[in-house]
């Protein structure tokens, strides 16, 4: 991930320099590699860089040749060669950055430019000739984006992507919403993306291709690998984050045949191979590309001691054959980092915490063993309808309603704690199960497939896709007893001692009598529980109460559960004995 903040139109922007380069330093933790900056008018772009792409020769802002364009942008393009071999205009590029297209995408296209992107991004592009500022989103909000107002300077308008950067100067400020355009010539935010299943009010009827589903989601996995710096995967032992891990240790495993093959045609040398350097990477065309290749996967889980995830985690890596590391975290860490955690995360939504604390420990140590990308299994339940509360779905109506809710709230749950506590390190998370294409399959299949029942466990035509027991040819992709296993939320795999210890915690800091009496600057999202409270008091030592507006609380849909723990769902093997 990279830090992007930008201000437009403002009344004196040289006098406003200073104070920009202070508020992207908020987010250098974003991107510690570089930082830049551009002024032009009345308009200032800053970026803070995590070099993964063009790493010798990318740093931004960005600008075209004669700079009339200016361009800040955090993300991975995955297309970006197939945009600048199909580029209608020759453009002379500047850079091997994936980014860069994004300008000649500018020229041709206008305000459709991220319609042609594929991967997770924002950006903000000035038009200097046209004094003009266009900003966007990536279609689910991987990436995490804001946009800001000041009551003082009414015709500014701020972005950046993370509130910290923006609660200084603005004094509104919403979340960028995923899949939009803002265009400042209208002063307006349009959505580009418009897939056939975003309103969720037609029922999906395609029949279940097994085959389409598992190919499409092991392409997205292969662009994903896109990097010219050591990458690795998130492993929990879920069956998201292991099939993801899966399929990213064959496509290494292909790498390493590929190099073989190179070195034995001359087209390397074995020192390159040992050093996992050189031209080992697949490009568009299925041609060797330069990419950083690691001779074995690395992989990565955290938990309590004996914590079921890392058992889990630890049975698939000997399986896969990865290098795994095991992160043991006690619960005086995960207590510890809490306030830290809030301040990185922005949010107080109880789910979101939880689960966000041991991966933002984790990311500590991983980039610490020089990892700078991981793979990550976020957006399947989703999808799939894989929480365990989806037992309960009536119909498949209100299922596939549910789906269609849960992906477009991702970015205020799971993409932002993927990309928040990653990069609080300089990390960098990819999320292969949020592909476009991906998506495009496993929405509009027919919801019934997706139902749960007696005889289908969760994520059942998911688990399917990947079975192999019915072809003795086959290799298989998982061990039985992963790709069978039963949901387990992050926050609960972990180990079962982490929520009981934060609930604890909660009761010995908030008292009955707070409970009765919120804070009124709080509104009507008053906590129901101390521990939702006390998260919330962290919250506000942080950021002004104005900030809470960008925040959503996860509920789960069809229970009468207070708590939003996978574990409080009656058919969960160890629920809680009041569940």
């Amino acid at each position: 991930m990279c830090g992007i903040f930008a201000c437009h139109r403002h009344p004196d922007v040289q006098k406003f320099k200073p104070t920009a380069l202070r508020l992207a330093k908020t987010i250098r933790h974003r991107g510690p590699d570089w930082s830049g900056s551009v002024i032009s008018n009345n308009t200032i772009l800053c970026h803070e860089r995590l070099c993964i792409v063009g790493v010798e020769s990318g740093a931004q802002p960005l600008t075209n040749a004669d700079e009339s364009i200016v361009l800040a942008v955090n993300g991975e393009i995955y297309n970006h060669r197939l945009i600048r071999k199909s580029l209608k205009t020759p453009y002379h590029f500047k850079t091997t950055s994936d980014c860069e297209v994004i300008i000649p995408l500018y020229l041709e296209y206008g305000l459709d430019a991220p319609n042609h992107l594929d991967g997770m991004f924002s950006f903000v592009l000035y038009d200097k000739n046209e004094d003009r500022i266009v900003a966007a989103r990536d279609p689910i909000g991987i990436t995490t984006f804001y946009q800001g107002w000041s009551s003082k300077e009414p015709g500014t308008v701020y972005f950046a992507s993370e509130l910290k950067a923006l609660y200084p100067v603005c004094d509104k400020i919403e979340a960028f919403p995923p899949g939009h355009v803002y265009d400042s010539k209208s002063d307006q935010r349009t959505r580009y993306f418009q897939p056939s299943w975003w309103d969720g009010t037609k029922t999906p009827e395609k029949p279940l291709d097994l085959k389409l589903l598992r190919e499409t989601l092991e392409k997205s996995v292969r662009k994903r690998l896109m990097a010219e710096v050591p990458y690795g995967v998130l492993l929990s032992g879920g069956l998201d984050s292991s099939l993801v891990a899966s399929i990213a240790q064959r496509e290494t495993l292909r790498l390493k045949k590929l190099a073989q093959d190179a070195i034995d045609n001359g087209e390397l040398k074995p020192e390159d191979l040992d050093r996992g350097e050189g031209l080992v990477g697949i490009d568009d065309e299925n041609k060797l590309s330069t990419m950083t290749f690691l001779p074995q996967l690395n992989s990565f889980s955290i938990g309590l001691p004996g914590s079921p995830d890392n058992v889990a985690a630890l049975e698939v890596a000997k399986f896969l054959g990865t290098k795994h590391h095991v992160m043991t975290f006690t619960i005086e860490d995960g207590l510890n980092a809490l306030s830290d955690v809030i301040y990185h995360l922005e949010t107080y939504d109880v789910t979101t915490i939880r689960a966000s604390t041991p991966m933002y420990l984790l990311s500590r140590k991983i980039k610490a063993m020089g990892i700078k990308m991981v793979l990550s299994g976020e957006g399947s339940d989703e999808i799939f309808g894989g929480y365990l509360y989806f037992h309960n779905a009536p119909d498949k109506k209100a299922f596939h309603e549910e789906c269609v809710r849960r992906v477009k709230n991702l970015h205020l749950a799971d993409c932002l704690r993927a990309n928040k506590s990653t990069s609080a390190w300089g990390l960098e998370a990819r999320v292969p199960f949020l592909d476009k294409e991906f998506l495009e399959v496993a929405m509009n299949i027919d919801p019934q497939e997706k139902m749960i029942t007696p005889e289908r466990i969760e994520k059942y035509i998911l688990r399917k896709a990947f079975d192999t027991s019915d072809d003795p040819s086959a290799e298989p992709y998982l061990p039985d007893s992963i790709l069978w296993r039963q949901k387990e939320q992050f926050s609960d795999g972990v180990g079962y001692g982490w929520i009981d210890a934060l609930k604890d915690h909660a009761e010995r800091h908030v008292t009955d009598e707070m409970m009765k009496n919120p804070k009124p600057e709080w509104g009507d999202d008053i906590p129901d529980t101390k521990e939702a409270y006390w998260y919330r008091l962290m919250f506000d030592e942080h950021f002004p109460p104005y900030c809470a507006s960008t925040v959503m609380r996860w509920t789960p849909k069809w229970s009468k559960q207070t708590d939003p723990s996978g574990r409080a769902i009656a058919v969960h093997k160890a629920k809680y004995q009041d569940a």
